[in-house]
């Protein structure tokens, strides 16, 4: 198996592809335009990235690929319907490095009340300016509204008890009940949230349902001089919205992402938002301490190494939480050759596809139950044809969604 790795990666997770026999490529200054060439030319098996984008056109070059795994949570950085079209899986490393930026988190915030990097600046510059600087309003019995209670959300929520401060919650998945567990206050309507909430940490993944989320109506809902910060990805804040409430009201703001990043490690930081007076920028590094990167380097190794024994690729993100069957053939037959060509061909001659197929052996290797879902229902003939022949025990149709 080749991998080709574009971006920086721990030395253990080198180490570890080369012990599971794989023909390592390590080039980390790849970046979204170099990266199709660079899949041509190693013709991978297996792709990793980090930061770096995989767009179309790198997936469209792929003869090998098989398997894209981002080294990290998100990945909208990944093109996944590209990859879905062409049946690539993808795969990411989901709650490695959620105290990582948790610990970014809190920085930021710390950033916004204390200005740390307007003060630094002025320091540097020779300019002493205690009266400026000594007007912080403090984090002690202040509310801290989280937007997103998965892993980063309960360690930044964790965090801010530990300032003393109360913890409200909005998720879509959060109820009154979670929320008692969890010990935050639970906040079913998210504008609710804005108004309440001294500080805001957003903690959502990029979807299309998540775009833009903070937008208009709930930057006009924060109160004037809250910090919003936001760890998550830069699509999920409206930054037009955001630069209102920054102009408009003194919100301050800690951003790690931004709608408009470098497609690689290294590039210009154009986005405007950068330059607004009150925000506190960092490079899109929440995830990156050492820590962190050894834990996702571990679980990427995890992940190839059962895809190289099973073929199952873990946390898979791009499996059809659906498809358009709407039947369920059963056949129980004898593991013999020839069996499941016989059940397909017949299907395939009548025009039926296969979306999913499950073919269970039983103890002692002498039987097999294959369960096939089909789009269309066989006709009364094509069943009595796969019937017929001599290794079929049993055939048992049924349509999706109803009981054996």
């Amino acid at each position: 198996m080749t991998a080709l790795i574009a971006d920086k990666f721990e030395q253990v997770g080198l180490d570890g592809l080369q012990s599971l026999g794989c023909d390592v490529h390590f080039d980390p200054d790849l970046t979204a335009d170099t990266l199709p060439a660079a899949i041509i030319k190693h013709d991978p098996d297996v792709l990793i990235v980090r930061s770096t984008k995989v767009q179309a056109k790198a997936v469209e070059v792929a003869r090998k690929l098989s398997l894209i795994t981002r080294a990290g949570a998100g990945f909208d950085t990944i093109d996944v319907e590209a990859a879905s079209a062409k049946g690539i899986f993808v795969a990411n490393c989901p709650g490695k490095n959620s105290i990582a930026v948790a610990e970014l988190t809190w920085a930021l915030i710390l950033c916004c009340d204390r200005r740390v990097p307007d003060q630094t600046a002025d320091l540097r510059a020779g300019t002493w300016n205690k009266k400026e600087y000594s007007t912080s309003t403090g984090l002690c019995n202040r509310t801290l509204g989280i937007v997103g209670l998965g892993r980063i959300g309960r360690e930044v929520a964790r965090r801010g008890k530990a300032f003393g401060m109360r913890v409200i919650a909005w998720s879509r998945s959060l109820d009154e009940v979670k929320a008692d567990e969890l010990g935050v206050g639970y906040c079913a309507n998210l504008v609710n949230l804005a108004k309440l909430s001294d500080v805001v940490s957003v903690h959502v993944a990029a979807t299309g349902e998540t775009k833009g989320l903070i937008g208009q109506k709930f930057c006009a809902a924060l109160r004037p001089g809250a910090y919003l910060i936001n760890t998550s990805r830069g699509s999920v804040v409206d930054e037009e919205a955001l630069t209102r409430a920054i102009r408009e009201k003194g919100v301050r703001a800690g951003l790690d992402v931004f709608s408009t990043e470098p497609g690689s490690s290294t590039g210009q930081a154009t986005d405007p938002i950068i330059r607004e007076p009150g925000v506190y920028g960092t490079h899109h590094i929440g995830a990156s301490t050492a820590q962190a990167q050894l834990a996702i380097a571990a679980e990427v190794l995890r992940i190839i190494e059962n895809y190289q024994k099973t073929g199952e690729v873990l946390n898979c993100v791009n499996r059809a939480a659906s498809t358009s069957a709407t039947n369920l053939l059963t056949v129980r037959h004898l593991n013999h050759p020839g069996v499941l060509a016989h059940i397909f061909y017949t299907l395939g001659q009548g025009g039926i596809n296969v979306q999913e197929m499950q073919n269970t052996i039983y103890h002692g290797a002498k039987a097999a139950c294959a369960r096939i879902q089909l789009d269309q229902c066989p006709s009364a003939e094509q069943l009595s044809a796969i019937r017929a022949n001599d290794d079929v025990m049993s055939v048992s149709l049924r349509r999706v969604g109803q009981s054996d």
